[in-house]
């Protein structure tokens, strides 16, 4: 699978500790503590902090499809889950999310895996798995189609969602929620676009071969 794409299922706090402890020196982690510690105790430093992580940290990567920045500021998402409401939490996330560049918002959209911050949610982040739908950057519309979208998405958005990843190149093997949630209808729209594909003499993607309807 290409390593843009690689992913996994859904981690916690603790997931994401242990992996920064062994990737990152001990000053940036008293740095990155200190950094997380302030914002929790003042969560308006949050879009301001939010930027400047990957500068410091750096974007390795790390187990699991996670890049060290995206797990760091995922951290400090858990940690400001219990401090905030669930209707504050999810204005945050949306904030952070429609002012970032593309790596932010995925960072956004990553922390959606993680146990703490989807379960203070709820619903709340649906909008901003729509938006990334939409979008024509692959890596964010991949990050979106995670635990929590399997959950939360209804079955007419995931559809499109999953069309869209096979029209953009995104391996379906990254979408959460393949292949159970591969309905009736899905097949037949897999099916329809393969059989589009094969009149114009394109190639059909492999990846497509288990969705498609017997004949």
């Amino acid at each position: 699978m290409n390593q843009k794409f690689r992913q996994s299922g859904a981690v916690n706090g603790q997931w994401l500790r242990d992996r920064l402890d062994l990737a990152v020196d001990a000053g940036t982690l008293r740095w990155w503590a200190s950094r997380r510690d302030q914002v929790v105790a003042k969560p308006d430093l949050l879009g301001e902090m939010f930027p400047s992580v990957a500068r410091r940290v750096g974007r390795d990567p790390l187990e699991a499809g996670w890049s060290v920045d995206e797990a760091a500021r995922a951290q400090v998402l858990v940690d400001l889950a219990d401090k905030l409401s669930a209707e504050q939490f999810a204005t945050a996330l949306t904030e952070l999310y429609r002012y970032g560049d593309a790596g932010e918002k995925r960072a956004v959209l990553r922390s959606l895996w993680v146990s703490e911050v989807a379960g203070r949610l709820g619903d709340r982040a649906v909008p901003l798995l729509a938006d990334a739908i939409r979008t024509n950057d692959v890596r964010l519309l991949a990050a979106a189609l995670g635990p929590y979208g399997t959950t939360h998405l209804d079955a007419a958005t995931f559809r499109q969602a999953v069309l869209k990843c096979v029209f953009s190149g995104v391996p379906l093997a990254v979408v959460d929620g393949l292949p159970a949630r591969a309905d009736q209808e899905l097949t037949r729209m897999m099916t329809d676009f393969a059989a589009e594909r094969a009149a114009a003499g394109r190639a059909v993607p492999e990846d497509l071969e288990n969705y498609l309807q017997e004949t």
